[in-house]
Parts: structure tokens; sequence; C-alpha cells
């Protein structure tokens, strides 16, 4: 097992090496201009020279991000549960939900300008979008899968509504909805960097259209590094609160919650 994760991490690190190594080269034999590739070993460099740049539009970008997927998990959990609880409901939103997935958000965005300005609301606004699908989904899906016979239980001991979703329903789907939080953090980067394309004064997005305009691919690269680090970054916030958070979900009912909760119930019969 544990070798197994060893050559997990160690092969791709090794073919990324070789890759750099490739690449450096070539760039170097063939004299390739820095207006049309850089050398990785001209990246790094740049890369260290404008960390304190980078930084600062990096904490933009990230406040944004934040904010936006905060903002989809909460709106996608109270319309998955809207719609596991309503069937009716589901059947007149969820196909409109799937459709609206075929619109690019980048189509969208100008709106927003339009609609709420140049701060910070319309970045976060694209990043609620971006990430609002996949949790909604995820969580809709991990609800519906549910074992009925621990429905039935709580339901005999006098647990209804939201106390349904809270005793079962919810710490249930919790992989389902983590599972959709993981490829939202992905997208929730992008989704801040396509919001400051349009319009910013500051940000990742900012930043990378001002450098590409001015064909200084170095920047070009050492900001993309950036991106992808924030994106690794968002993810490991996600599998550390997944960690934190699913051990407690998974447990029974009686011991998550106690016995003193469902004698509650009972009593209130």
């Amino acid at each position: 097992m544990g070798k197994t994760r060893n050559l997990k991490i160690i092969l791709p690190a090794v073919t990324l090496f070789f890759i750099l190594i490739i690449w450096e080269f070539l760039v170097r034999i063939a004299n390739i201009p820095l207006y049309v590739l850089p050398a990785p070993s001209k990246v790094l460099v740049t890369l260290f020279h404008e960390l304190p740049t980078l930084w600062h539009h990096s904490l933009v970008t990230f406040t944004e991000t934040i904010a936006g997927l905060l903002i989809a998990v909460a709106m996608a959990m109270i319309l998955a549960i809207l719609m596991d609880a309503f069937g009716l409901f589901k059947s007149a939103v969820y196909p409109l939900l799937v459709a609206s997935q075929t619109i690019p958000i980048i189509v969208l965005a100008p709106l927003f300008i339009i609609y709420l300005g140049f701060g910070m609301a319309p970045k976060i606004l694209t990043v609620t979008l971006m990430c609002f699908f996949p949790i909604a989904v995820s969580f809709t899906d991990g609800m519906a899968q549910l074992d009925s016979n621990q429905v039935n239980l709580v339901r005999s001991f006098g647990a209804r509504g939201l106390q349904v979703y809270k005793l079962v329903k919810i710490p249930a789907a919790a992989p389902s909805l983590f599972s959709g939080l993981r490829v939202a953090a992905t997208y929730s980067i992008t989704g801040a960097v396509v919001g400051e394309w349009l319009s910013s004064e500051s940000g990742l997005g900012y930043y990378l259209l001002r450098v590409k305009n001015g064909f200084m691919l170095d920047k070009v690269f050492a900001c993309i590094i950036a991106i992808v680090l924030l994106s690794l970054l968002m993810n490991v916030l996600v599998k550390l609160l997944e960690y934190a958070v699913l051990p407690h979900m998974r447990q029974k009912p009686h011991r998550r919650y106690g016995l003193k909760s469902l004698l509650k119930l009972i009593n209130k019969r």
C-alpha cells in the first residue's frame, strides 16, 4: 500500500521533471526568444522577482474565491434540500439547472459588470455560478441514494421535516457533498480569474492580462504557476475540511447526536 502511494507521487514528479528538462534544452538549443517561449529557469527567476506582486494579486483572487465558494455552498445546499423534499419542485428546476450549464460564464460576465459595477461583486458572482452546479447536483444525488430504512427509523421515533435531514439525510449525503465541493474548488480560482479578465484593477486575472498584452511570457508563466498553486491550495483546504467533518458525520445518529436527542423525539410523540 505504501509503495503504491509513493509511486503515485514519484512518477508524476519524475515525468514533470523530464518535461521541464526537455523544455529547457529545446529553448536553449533553438535559441527561442523570450516573447515566444521562456525557459523554465527564466520563469522560476521571474517568479522569485515577482513574488511580492503575485502575492498581492493572489490575496485578491483568493478573497473573491472564498466568498464566491461559500455563497455557492449555501445556495446549493438549500436548493438541493428543497429539490429532495419536493418532487414537483425538483421536476421543474433540475432540467433548468442542467440546461444552465450550456451557457458559458464568460458570456454572462459582461452582464454582471453592467448590473453590479466594477467592484468585487461580479467576480464573486462568477465564482458562485461556476461552483454552484457540481455542489447542488452531487448533494441532491447523495440524498436521493440514501437507504430509506434509515429515514424510516428516525421517523418511527417521531422525527419530521428538517429533523430527518439533520439526523440522517445531510450526514449520509456528506461524502457526495464533498465530492462536488472538490470539483467546485478546482473551478473556483478559474471563475475568479475569468471575472478579473473583464474588469478589475487587481487580482491574478488582471495581472495575467496586463503581462500578456506586454508579451512578457515569463511573467505569464509565473502567473500561471501562481494560479495552479492557488487551485491546489483550494483542493487541500476542502480535503482538510472533509477529513475534519466526515468522521463525525459518518457516525450513527444516536452516537452523533446522543440518545437524548432521539428520546426527546419519542417524548414529543
